[in-house]
């Protein structure tokens, strides 16, 4: 489920911050191109885990058992395969019993009693992409530049199926004051004014862009015009499918698939300043925000699980597949600095969060944490990754 984000409104601050935002487009687009295929599930020993011995167990300790309490107390239990979520809440109550400082040595004891590996398809079959969480410049009133803004989620939104017969592959929709299902407004309606006039509105920022690559991050810090710092997190989303707008000038011949990068997008967006808002309206999906209470500095954005994610240790999952709070292990070799060389990634995560884009059992995306550096990485990251999960249960100590 995304740097350079400082700045105030001027334009060469923005389009470094959407710059680097606009590289998740392109992550999404190549998970949405990857064929769709069967994976399986291999149980495998600790010690086939490359580069297991050397991890810090510790630091993966500790944020496991930051997502336990919402482990624990979700009701009912996530059960789904190959992790079972009742099992993972027990694995949660022993981690809650003990030490969130534990040693390096106990950490790892835990896990191996506690756990045992499953590969996920075969090795470096997965995909992985990374994100961040955007800062940007923004005011809490319409003003000057500041004119585009996030929305807090209307009242009366609820999860759809097939069987209500709304049609369009919605999710969500709006249950009316007479009891009956609506579809929500779609991208292009809301921004031509569908919501206006209803006191919706939570902050403005001043780039369209900035606006719209947030909803891909579902997430960002706003430093408002009078120097405090804000987050907003995701509340809610209409409903409608989410389509990478990458992807859909690769299919119009914009842009040869081969030469499809950021720069490549940005420099599109950038030149056809008539066309990129119809391109942007292309991608139906939009995300509604709430302002999230008690900002840490140091901490991270809340996750799906309704945690502080954790920059190197969160893993955004399809929830369809891997329950949330599940550890797993992740190895590839992924950029590790903005000019993209790669180095060796190996880590045990847990799964914290989901992201439209997050389909299947072998895709996941890190979450990197945030700042103009860790902004640019996340944009690089996409990258083939073997994925294990450790499946809560006995383990076999090795």
């Amino acid at each position: 489920m995304p740097a350079g984000r400082r700045g105030g409104p001027n334009g060469a601050a923005r389009s470094g911050a959407w710059r680097r935002l606009a590289l998740l487009v392109l992550a999404a687009w190549a998970a949405a191109a990857a064929p769709a295929r069967a994976v399986d599930e291999a149980p495998v020993r600790f010690s086939a885990l490359p580069g297991w011995a050397d991890e810090d167990h510790a630091a993966a300790f500790a944020a496991f058992r930051g997502t336990c309490p919402a482990v624990v107390g979700r009701r009912p239990p996530l059960v789904t395969g190959p992790a079972d979520g009742r099992d993972l809440v027990r694995a949660c109550k022993m981690a809650l019993a003990l030490s969130p400082r534990l040693g390096a040595a106990e950490a790892r004891g835990f896990f191996e009693r506690n756990f045992h590996p499953v590969r996920i398809g075969e090795p470096a079959t997965g995909f992985v992409t990374g994100y961040y969480e955007p800062e940007l410049a923004g005011s809490r009133t319409r003003q000057g530049a500041f004119r585009y803004p996030l929305y807090a989620p209307p009242a009366g939104i609820v999860a759809v199926t097939a069987g209500d017969g709304l049609g369009g592959g919605l999710t969500h929709a709006r249950r009316g004051a007479d009891g009956r299902l609506a579809a929500m407004p779609d991208r292009a309606a809301i921004e031509a004014g569908a919501l206006a006039g209803q006191g919706l509105e939570l902050v403005w920022l001043a780039d369209p862009i900035d606006a719209f690559f947030v909803h891909v991050q579902g997430s960002t810090r706003v430093r408002l015009d009078d120097g405090s710092v804000v987050r907003y997190g995701f509340a809610a989303r209409n409903g409608h499918p989410y389509t990478a707008i990458g992807k859909l000038l690769i299919d119009r011949g914009a842009i040869a698939r081969d030469d499809m990068t950021a720069p490549r997008l940005v420099a599109w967006l950038r030149a056809h300043p008539d066309e990129a808002p119809a391109l942007m309206a292309a991608n139906r999906s939009f995300i509604f925000f709430r302002e999230v209470d008690g900002l840490d500095a140091a901490g991270g954005p809340v996750g799906a699980l309704g945690v502080p994610l954790v920059a190197g240790r969160s893993l955004a999952v399809d929830p369809k597949v891997h329950p949330l709070g599940v550890p797993v292990y992740v190895a590839a070799d992924l950029p590790a600095k903005p000019d993209g060389a790669t180095a060796p990634f190996r880590r045990l995560m847990v799964a914290a969060d989901t992201g439209a884009a997050i389909r299947g059992p072998g895709r996941a995306d890190v979450f990197l944490g945030s700042g103009a550096e860790v902004g640019a990485v996340a944009g690089l990251m996409r990258h083939p990754a073997s994925f294990f999960v450790l499946v809560p249960g006995a383990g076999d100590g090795r």
